[in-house]
């Protein structure tokens, strides 16, 4: 499978790990996605969904340097914009609330994206 379906999508990125958000934005851009972000904080996250009249899709890290980043995907879930929860931690362990959302564990695959987003 290939990330073509991601072409010309505004895709945010929220991810407090620079390596690991360079990976992500590489791949993303490779697919011809635009790269909202990198947003290593909530703030800044939620500063990027503010400004930007359009997001297609995002990728969450669970925990950004110990805040966790749900106020941006109940942002993201108020504007009807797709997202999945990446974390390198047990799915088990999210909360009741976001239980039924979309969640991969890190390292996030190009095959991963293009199934998800």
């Amino acid at each position: 499978m290939t990330l073509n379906r991601l072409a010309g999508r505004r895709i945010l990125l929220v991810e407090d790990e620079y390596l690991i958000a360079e990976d992500i934005r590489c791949l993303l851009e490779e697919a011809g996605a635009v790269v909202v972000g990198p947003a290593p904080t909530v703030t800044r996250a939620l500063a990027l969904i503010e400004a930007e009249p359009a997001i297609d899709g995002a990728i969450l890290d669970v925990n950004l340097g110990g805040e966790k980043s749900f106020p941006v995907a109940e942002a993201l879930r108020r504007r009807s914009a797709p997202f999945l929860f990446a974390t390198g931690y047990n799915l088990d362990d999210m909360p009741p609330e976001w239980r039924s959302a979309r969640c991969v564990i890190k390292p996030i695959t190009p095959d991963t994206l293009a199934t998800i987003l």
